[in-house]
């Protein structure tokens, strides 16, 4: 998991808009004024909201709303976006990699959550808290010592685990009537907290009652949608009208086969009359004047002709009958003048019978085109290759209305159905109901802060009066010199142990033995090498050995107990980020700690940017310089 971009508008401690983009590495994070940016707490505001618009409280003061946005890419791979209105409404989204479009998941903040932690893999928010975010307000030596914790117990505001979204501090125990004061009107601002918080409970469960009965309204939904997408298509189903087809264009295409028979019958009957007639007529007849048949007759004639008159006149009258033989020569003439007339007779019949072969091929084909064009402009008008697509095609919207039919009475009895009409009813009177609620969250005027939030302030508060009250004994000199503290301060090992082990899965003696040397390693190193070792016991609790003793380590110096602690938190981000990588959030936690340990701090930061992502909110130079990149929030 890594954070890809902030983005915010009217949010203390930022600019007053922008979006500013997050990368891999040690990155540090420069607030725009001396205040320190709640990078954590808004983290936190975003990640886990209650719905209950406690995350109001990090607006910018005298601004109305606000906004702010988170863009982060999960376990998963896939990159998701929070969204919120300050004391309101947030959705999630997730981008879709293949339009590269933003997608809404769910605009329900139960919902967020249960995705957050299902399938993008943030861990429960204690964990992420107590783990992954490091606030000033964590440290140990800014928590309340056990003996003013003991003198006045308040279990709800133990300081166990010290929230992240509170902005209050403690006020100074010296000044105990001012403290009496602001503990007066904690305990007033705790009253009207507390009605707050049950309206808000019962406007809550109203809520949770309206969504229940807004999944059962729409159960219609999705009918009503299949009924709208039928009708859609009904409309646009192709008809014989809307194309400009026949209106039996159906029947024609259910005749079409017979058609073609027809044709085909009809074509091969003339084709088989013209074979007929090709064999009986010659295909042609040769010119008269190369038959030689007819030029040896007609020749013989003029011969026999001319013997006969001449011999007749000059030799002897008998041999003029020589002429009569040209008769039969020119019969055999006339005859095969007679013959190349009637084939020429012949010829000229089947000329004809050709023409009438022919027209009657262009009758047949004229016909069959007269009922296959309809069905040409009907399969260009579908978009179909096939005669047989035409009919399902123009049978869709017969079907389609017959559909659009059947949902309506789904519909119908659907809604006529009592649950449905009662859940109507019911959400109208919710309705009513929420809006009276609202009213009156309305009346108790504009943003109340969290209960919780107040109980834990009254009881820092009252612990710190109480510790000013308390007779303080001598201090006793501590391993290096300087003089320990009174009393004890909080160990904070068995409640960071704890979350270990939750996010290893294991117990907590396997986790101490996966965390001691790292852990050692840190501590030497940012104490000077005062501490030669760490030991642990069943239930988690600390103790540092130097110079032979073994020292509980909520009996060290207060600043050895915030390297301690430091160390502690180092070492469980960076053995965590092995299995499953999560951004580590700091706010300003060094302000106050010996500048010549700040360069030694800043490194083991970029140490841990090379396993995971930091992210370090703070405005000194010399973590600046030893980041992998600065972004001015």
């Amino acid at each position: 998991m890594q954070f890809a971009e902030v983005a915010v508008q009217n949010v203390r401690g930022f600019s007053p808009a922008g979006r500013f983009a997050l990368k891999a590495g040690y990155l540090v994070l420069k607030p725009p004024t001396a205040e320190v940016s709640p990078l954590a707490g808004l983290s936190l505001a975003l990640l886990f909201a209650d719905g209950r618009g406690g995350d109001a409280s990090f607006l910018t003061p005298g601004a109305k709303t606000g906004k702010a946005a988170l863009t982060f890419v999960g376990v998963d791979g896939v990159t998701y976006r929070v969204l919120r209105e300050l004391g309101g409404s947030g959705t999630l989204h997730r981008m879709n990699k293949a339009t590269q479009q933003a997608e809404l998941v769910t605009s329900d903040t139960s919902e967020i959550g249960q995705f957050l932690r299902g399938q993008v893999g943030l861990p429960p928010r204690t964990t992420f808290e107590q783990v992954y975010c490091l606030q000033a307000g964590q440290l140990p030596s800014r928590r309340p010592r056990k003996a003013a914790a003991a003198a006045k117990p308040d279990p709800k505001a133990s300081g166990k685990y010290p929230s992240l979204a509170s902005a209050s501090t403690v006020a100074p125990a010296e000044d105990i009537p001012a403290a009496e004061a602001k503990l007066r009107a904690l305990e007033q601002e705790l009253v009207g907290s507390t009605e707050v918080d049950q309206l808000q409970f019962k406007v809550d469960g109203l809520t949770s009652e309206v969504f229940q009965t807004d999944q059962r309204l729409k159960g219609t939904e999705g009918l009503k949608v299949a009924i709208a997408e039928a009708e859609a298509s009904w409309r646009a189903a192709p008809t014989p009208e809307s194309l400009g087809l026949p209106q039996d264009i159906r029947n024609r295409v259910q005749r079409f086969p017979k058609v073609v028979a027809k044709r085909d019958e009809a074509l091969a009957r003339l084709n088989q009359d013209r074979d007929t007639e090709a064999d009986v007529v010659p295909p042609s007849v040769a010119p008269l004047k190369e038959n030689r048949t007819f030029w040896a007759g007609l020749g013989a004639g003029v011969l026999f002709l001319a013997l006969g008159v001449g011999l007749g006149i000059g030799v002897d009258k008998t041999l003029r009958y020589v002429a009569l033989l040209d008769i039969p020569a020119f019969g055999v003439a006339a005859f095969m003048a007679l013959r190349h007339v009637d084939e020429l007779q012949k010829a000229s019949r089947k000329g004809s019978k050709d023409n009438r072969f022919e027209a009657r091929e262009k009758k047949i084909l004229d016909e069959f085109e007269a009922e296959a064009a309809p069905l040409r402009m009907a399969q260009k008008a579908l978009g179909v290759e096939e005669m047989e697509e035409i009919t399902p095609m123009l049978e869709r919207k017969e079907l389609l209305a017959a559909r659009v039919v059947e949902l309506k009475e789904q519909l119908a009895t659907m809604e006529a159905d009592p649950e449905y009409v009662s859940a109507i009813t019911r959400r109208q009177e919710l309705k009513h109901e929420l809006e009276a609620l609202n009213a009156e969250l309305t009346q108790k005027g504009s943003y109340v802060r969290d209960i919780r939030e107040v109980e834990r302030e009254l009881g820092r508060l009252k612990e710190s009066i109480a510790l000013a009250r308390a007779p303080r004994p001598a201090a006793a000199p501590g391993p290096d010199g300087a003089p320990a503290p009174v009393e004890a301060l909080e160990d904070p090992s068995p409640v960071l142990l704890s979350q270990a082990s939750d996010i290893f899965t294991t117990d907590v003696s396997s986790v101490q033995a996966m965390l001691k040397d790292r852990c050692l390693q840190y501590l030497t190193a940012l104490t000077d090498r005062r501490y030669q070792g760490i030991e642990w016991d069943r239930e988690g609790r600390a103790f540092a050995l130097a110079s032979g003793r073994r020292i509980p380590v909520g009996e060290l110096p207060p600043k050895d107990l915030d390297l301690y602690y430091l160390a502690l938190r180092m070492t469980v981000v960076e053995k965590a980020s092995a299995r499953v990588k999560r951004p580590f959030l700091l706010e300003d936690v060094f302000a106050g700690m010996e500048e010549v340990k700040l360069p030694l701090i800043a490194r083991m930061l970029k140490h841990l940017g090379t396993l995971t992502q930091v992210l370090h909110v703070t405005g000194h130079p010399g973590f600046a310089q030893m980041s992998d990149g600065t972004v001015n929030v």
